[in-house]
């Protein structure tokens, strides 16, 4: 089937994060796994049309011609394969047991995994409309596709994926505001006329065009504001982010940490950890000039060299995202011992028994002895700010200890540029749906000297704290206190 408009489905690759692999069910030409391919997943595309698969080839790493309501042809395609992501972008309204493809699928999803759904929003208002008008007309592409055999709305949208066993972590949408005159748009860009011919067109053609890409930078955003406040009236499509219910169990778990010349702090650290956690990989993102990184590697540790150093939150990105290749758990915290491994069974036990995705451990609930009243003030001022801007009732934002099941660091793109690259995980992760618990730790004297750069991290806080605005929802309404 060759579609006269084909583009990514904004609000759905928004939402892909950096997976390890992914499968594309019913792909298409490949464009939302192409984003995919691009944040460095394996992409595996499943399309029956020919036309679509072909295109599609050039874009992901394999397609596979499989039908999705044969359970078994899908078990002889994938085997034994898992994947991070499972993407549905707009596939479930063709299929006539939606709830059975999601079922025959489910076995293939990672047990931390995400499912990306995306289905067109039948209770839009330009549907509304024309119902109250006495039509309810079926067109060669849109809400009302000549191809849809099952409809939805928001709320019938989620029971379908709770039904299958799924939790929903939040609702995105794209809008149905300038998307209204699609028909108009495709006459003025002659795309009606090119479609007699269908060699003759790219499906591509609009989205690459100027006009396009400035409706993107320029239009989408307000359109995304306008729909944000009547999600039911006002999107086109619905995007749900779910994925299976933690169930509690022992993960695999990496212990990270960020060194600069931490030679006299790092070999007992590293017993301390070992102590704490014998089963834990190592893993250290060093800067240093001094003999940190050979003590490290002397003992076990993975140690990643990151020279020139490129600053606190390059360094935690990668950290982040290095740990999150190979384990489901990443605790970090400060090489200098302010924070006390002691606590490193506590928060693992919050994330593998309790269900928890994120722990942040809070060093300012109380003034600390260790902590000057200037730098105290400051954290209390800030998280004070996070909290009226986006509702989460966290009192530290900046804390250097913390825990994270690691497919919620794969739920998201983190960009580590700049400082304060801890707002971000700790804000996104509260207001997109994940449980976050924020619990009391002791914050001890420091040993080696601070790295601390004061003006760039206020800069970067405020700038972080804005831009986290646009994010998820305000509220946090699975943040806990402990």
């Amino acid at each position: 089937m060759k579609y006269l408009v084909a583009e990514e489905n904004l609000a759905l690759v928004r939402a892909i994060g950096s997976p390890r692999t992914v499968l594309d069910v019913g792909c298409g030409i490949g464009l939302n796994g192409a984003v995919a391919r691009r944040l460095g997943a394996h992409v595996t595309g499943i399309e029956t049309d020919v036309y679509a698969r072909a295109e599609a080839e050039k874009r992901l790493h394999e397609v596979l011609n499989v039908d999705i309501t044969n359970t078994d042809a899908l078990q002889s395609a994938l085997k034994n394969r898992r994947f991070d992501l499972i993407l549905f972008a707009d596939v479930l309204e063709h299929v006539a047991d939606p709830a059975r493809v999601l079922a025959s699928l489910l076995p293939f999803l990672e047990n931390d995994g995400h499912i990306l759904v995306s289905v067109p929003n039948v209770a839009a208002w330009t549907v509304r409309a024309s119902l109250l008008a006495g039509r309810f007309n079926y067109r060669p592409s849109g809400i009302l596709d000549d191809s849809h055999l099952r409809f939805f709305t928001r709320e019938s949208g989620r029971k379908l994926l709770e039904n299958a066993g799924l939790e929903v972590l939040r609702i995105e949408q794209n809008p149905m505001l300038v998307r209204a005159a699609k028909d108009l748009i495709v006459y003025t860009y002659g795309l009606a006329d090119a479609a007699r011919d269908p060699s003759a067109f790219s499906p591509t053609q609009l989205v690459d065009s100027l006009p396009y890409k400035l409706y993107r930078g320029a239009v989408r955003p307000l359109e995304d504001l306008v729909a944000d406040r009547a999600p039911g009236l006002f999107a086109f499509q619905n995007v749900f982010v779910a994925r299976r219910p933690p169930a509690p169990r022992k993960l695999s778990l990496t212990v990270g940490m960020l060194t600069m010349d931490e030679e006299e702090s790092i070999e007992k650290m590293i017993a301390d950890v070992r102590r704490e956690a014998p089963d834990a990989k190592l893993l250290c993102i060093d800067s240093s000039r001094d003999k940190t990184p050979e003590i490290a590697a002397r003992l076990g540790a993975r140690v990643i060299r990151q020279m020139p150093p490129r600053g606190h939150g390059p360094a935690m990105e990668r950290l982040m995202k290095t740990a999150a290749q190979d384990s489901e758990l990443l605790i970090y915290l400060d090489c200098d011992f302010t924070y006390p491994t002691r606590m490193i069974p506590v928060v693992r036990a919050l994330v593998e028994n309790e269900g928890f995705d994120v722990v942040n451990c809070a060093r300012t609930r109380a003034k600390p002895a260790a902590m000057p009243m200037p730098n105290f003030i400051a954290n209390r001022a800030f998280a004070a700010l996070a909290h009226a801007a986006h509702g989460v009732a966290t009192v530290d934002v900046h804390s250097g200890m913390r825990a994270y099941r690691t497919s919620v660091i794969r739920g998201f793109n983190f960009d580590g540029e700049g400082d304060a690259l801890p707002i971000d995980t700790l804000l996104f992760p509260a207001k997109c749906g994940y449980r976050v618990a924020e619990i009391p730790i002791e914050y001890d004297e420091r040993v080696g000297t601070s790295k601390l750069r004061k003006l760039a991290g206020t800069v970067w806080t405020f700038i972080r704290l804005a831009r986290a605005v646009s994010v998820g929802r305000r509220g946090g309404a699975r943040f806990e206190t402990r």
